[in-house]
């Protein structure tokens, strides 16, 4: 009976959730980062400011997120991009994937791959954003599609995956 004991199941249970904060946490880092480089470092600005509340959301230690506003303040270290992509998913419903990344290539191989796996494919860009309209620095939908149960469990899945990425920042559907 090797491997039945308590000390076994905590580490198995601790090593996954802390693989997922890992994810967020780096994501949040990249986050602040990015908008400490465009406010300079002053924590007084609004986009700064909305991200290191975003990233407290996740319960990120504190001093990870001032590690993050230095860095980006610092202005040494990988230079971040936000892109924007544009596909369709199962019924017809409409995706923005957001990703912040410091390789633009790297970036847009990993969302097709991942598209591919699913059977879509990036649109063309400015064909999803009709369906949306951006408010408050994030995207809301238009006007939404209703989706089969078995459309809705691609889409699911297809999300999961785009949001497990580390490159991806969020992703956005019309899909009811």
């Amino acid at each position: 009976m090797s491997g039945h004991n308590k000390w076994s199941k905590i580490k198995r249970q601790k090593g996954a959730t802390d693989a997922a904060k890992s994810k967020i946490f780096s994501k949040m880092a990249k986050l602040i980062s990015t908008a400490s480089k465009v406010a300079k470092g002053d924590v007084n600005s609004p986009s700064l400011r909305a991200a290191v509340l975003k990233a407290q959301e996740f319960n990120m230690p504190k001093d990870n997120i001032e590690r993050a506003v230095k860095k980006g303040a610092g202005g040494e270290g990988e230079v971040l991009e936000a892109i924007t992509y544009e596909a369709y998913g199962p019924g017809g419903s409409a995706l923005i994937i957001e990703t912040l990344t410091d390789n633009r290539n790297k970036a847009a191989q990993e969302v097709k791959h991942i598209l591919t796996e699913h059977g879509f494919e990036l649109a063309t860009p400015g064909s999803a954003l009709l369906a949306f309209t951006k408010e408050n620095n994030e995207w809301v939908p238009n006007m939404t599609i209703p989706l089969s149960p078995e459309d809705e469990a691609v889409l699911e899945k297809l999300i999961e995956d785009l949001e497990n990425n580390e490159e991806v920042q969020d992703v956005y559907t019309n899909a009811e």
